[in-house]
Formats: C-alpha cells, structure tokens, sequence
C-alpha cells in the first residue's frame, strides 16, 4: 500500500480538538489528520504513531513516507513553521496521512458534492 503526507495548515488547538470530536460523517478510513505544537520531523513522527494500527497500516511505510515529505520539502516546511509560529503557541500544525486509494476516494467525492 502508498501512503501520502502532506502539511494542511495551522489550526487553534480548541477548534482542531472540536472537529475531530464532531465530525459530521465518519472519517474515511484511510485519512487521518494529525496536529503538534511544534514542527519537526520528530514532532509528526510521534503524532502518527497511533495511526496505522488504527488502519492497519505498515508502520515503517508510513514512517518513511513522512521522512521522504520531511526531505524533499524544505520550502514547504519553512513556510509551515513561520506560520505557526505566526499563529502563537495556542495552535497546532495540522497535516494529513492516508493511503492514496481513501484519499483518491475522499477527493472524488469532495468534487462530486461540488459538481
């Protein structure tokens, strides 16, 4: 299985907190979002942790995917971190990890809605 990882924006902790207990429609399984205080690699690689059990996922895959985002983005991550440290230490960096096949499925459903 593929995975993808990728840095969706900043979040305040509370509003972050609430979306992931109210979410409307159950989660597609395959995506999940995560959210730390501070970015680091270290800082993501401890907040997926609890998701590929959930998933059923191949841990060292999924590690590897955030390490080749972490290597290949530099720019991205400068941009991510200057904005939360923008936002202030009541906010999270919020990022996503999903196997393409849920995320192909959460996209085409998102335009479906939209068409």
């Amino acid at each position: 299985m593929a995975y993808t990882f990728n840095i969706v924006g900043v979040s305040p902790v509370l509003q972050f907190f609430n979306h992931q207990q109210t979410l409307q429609e159950p989660q597609k399984p395959g995506v999940e979002y995560v959210g730390t205080h501070i970015c680091t690699l270290d800082a993501f690689l401890e907040s997926i942790e609890p998701v590929p059990p959930k998933w059923n996922w191949n841990l060292d895959q999924v590690v590897d995917t955030v390490i080749n985002f972490w290597v290949n983005n530099s720019e991205s991550i400068d941009y991510w971190k200057k904005r939360l440290g923008d936002a202030g230490k009541d906010n999270l960096l919020v990022a996503r990890v999903a196997d393409f096949a849920a995320l192909q499925a959460e996209l085409e459903s998102l335009l479906k809605k939209n068409w």
